[in-house]
């Protein structure tokens, strides 16, 4: 239902700022398997129909909190490319949740819609209070199709616009200290020592156990049931919700040994298997093997490289290449390669990422977008390689479709081509292509101004043309898109020190700079001085 996976020293933060009701939000998930089946905290929530005490205002400004925490966890990771598959599915879900009346104006602006990817081969998602969700590498690495994932963000998605988390949250708020410290205790125990939790978290295990069970299980159908409505109408197949129950049955009858933390928090019942069959078409088989496409295939590959970079499971991938047969879909085939290019690549053996590269081009060559993502691995391994002159580079990102003397147009250029061409420019270290990627950068984060790698690759455009303030400001953006508004505001006050360390005379651009800075501090100022009250 919400975050199934605390870090214990995500944990330790917040206890040590005082954030208990902070954590109420996850407390029921990080309980081992044995304590969910006994009821949690988590689930006594008042009756479906009823409102919430939590105002939007509030609930925002409380996931705010929490996804500060989750940005400055090391296994946070913004991988573009990934980022951009699940933004395809993403968006399509929103829009659909407008379009039924289940995401509703007010919470669709105050809410941040905003997914989180961690880099932890477990399978999970969970949501968050305000609008906030993660995805863990893990599921991204499991699920068959599109439409499997599709039916997962569907129902998180469910609970947020339902106002489950809200509900969850404003009940208890009214229950004693006692209890919440056990709670937190109990957590912090059971993430290390499950038997160890138990004995911390059991008195809080003795109140309406039974009743706290049944409505958890209230709540999750009728996440069930509008999340699959959401993803159908989002032209997803029926099919991904029950092909991704069956994975989690699967799971559940293998003895859960901890890699499906989902299951813990989505405890699978008859009853929710039952319903979501019942939903399929007329005619329609209740379990069949999704068939991945090229494309999914090859970011499943993605998601397992990225999830465990050790040299080992590198060099894995490259025994899977060498065991390509003709018997095997061409989907399977593109996942193999582009898995192995990619592994060799971290590895430092540029010349086998190209031979494993070049094969897969020749895999995916009748496939539109396989072939597209395709070639920006072939960048990224270029890039990486770094052996390749100027024009050779120049060269390779022209083969690859990115146009970098150009302005493309924004509606079409999509994020990954946008940071390769920043990567590119900043590489070759040319005045005209670095411009370029500049502007683009520019013209995105006018539109996406949450795009803190954006912002990134920006700041370190400007610095290597020796705009300082420009550069400082640009990092400042950064952090206030990961709501580090303290490091923000570092950043600006460096930028407004520049001029007077370095003595040097002020052009009238410097002033222009100068003044936005100026009124992006004092903006900034009064961020922080809100986020120290709600802290």
């Amino acid at each position: 239902m919400l975050m199934a996976q605390f870090k214990p020293k995500l944990l330790a933060n917040l206890i040590s700022a005082g954030r208990a009701t902070l954590l109420l939000a996850a407390i029921g998930l990080a309980m081992p398997a044995p304590l969910q089946a006994q009821g949690s905290v988590a689930s006594m929530l008042p009756l479906l129909g009823d409102g919430s005490a939590m105002s939007a205002s509030d609930e925002r400004r409380l996931g705010d909190r929490i996804a500060r925490e989750l940005y400055r966890d090391p296994d946070f990771i913004d991988d573009p490319v990934l980022t951009d598959y699940v933004q395809g599915i993403w968006l399509p879900l929103l829009a659909a949740a407008r379009a039924r009346g289940d995401l509703t104006p007010e919470l669709d602006e105050r809410f941040a819609w905003r997914i989180v990817l961690g880099r932890d081969r477990s399978v999970n998602a969970f949501a968050l209070p305000g609008g906030y969700f993660g995805v863990h590498l893990g599921l991204l690495a499991v699920v068959s199709s599109r439409d499997e994932l599709a039916s997962v963000l569907g129902h998180e998605l469910s609970h947020v616009t339902q106002r489950h988390i809200s509900r969850l949250i404003s009940k208890n708020e009214q229950q004693t200290p006692w209890m919440i410290g056990a709670m937190i205790l109990g957590a912090l125990a059971a993430s290390k020592n499950p038997e160890a939790g138990n004995a911390l978290i059991v008195g809080g295990q003795a109140l309406s156990a039974q009743s706290q069970l049944n409505f958890s299980r209230d709540m999750e159908r009728e996440a069930d049931r509008v999340g699959f409505g959401v993803m159908t109408q989002a032209g997803f197949e029926a099919q991904g919700f029950v092909g991704m129950f069956d994975k989690l049955q699967q799971a559940a009858r293998l003895n859960d040994t901890g890699a499906y933390p989902y299951l813990r928090s989505h405890p699978l019942t008859t009853e929710r298997i039952a319903d979501m069959q019942s939903r399929l078409p007329l005619g329609a088989p209740h379990s069949v093997d999704a068939v991945p496409g090229m494309t999914h295939a090859m970011l499943t590959a993605r998601a397992k490289v990225l999830a465990n970079p050790g040299a080992d499971a590198l060099r894995g991938w490259q025994s899977q290449a060498d065991k390509l047969a003709p018997s095997q879909t061409a989907a399977q085939q593109a996942g193999a390669l582009y898995g192995a290019a990619m592994a060799a690549s971290r590895l430092r053996d540029a010349a086998q990422a190209r031979r494993q590269h070049a094969q897969l081009q020749k895999v995916v060559a009748d496939d539109a977008e396989a072939a597209l993502q395709a070639r920006w691995l072939g960048v990224e391994i270029e890039l990486a390689a770094g052996d390749r002159s100027r024009p050779q580079v120049l060269a390779m990102a022209s083969s690859a479709g990115l146009n970098l003397a150009g302005s493309d147009a924004l509606t079409t250029l999509r994020r990954p081509e946008l940071l390769l061409q920043a990567q590119i420019a900043m590489q070759t270290g040319q005045d005209g292509v670095m411009d370029g990627a500049a502007q683009k950068l520019q013209a995105w984060l006018v539109r996406q101004p949450q795009d803190a790698l954006a912002w990134q690759w920006l700041a370190s455009i400007y610095a290597a043309q020796n705009q300082s303030l420009r550069a400082l400001r640009a990092e400042a953006e950064a952090r206030v898109a990961q709501l580090d508004y303290a490091g923000a505001l570092d950043r600006l006050k460096a930028a407004q020190d520049r001029p007077r360390a370095t003595g040097a005379a002020n052009s009238s651009a410097d002033h222009i700079d100068a003044s936005i800075i100026d009124t992006r501090r004092r903006q900034i100022e009064a961020l922080l001085r809100e986020q120290a009250l709600d802290d």
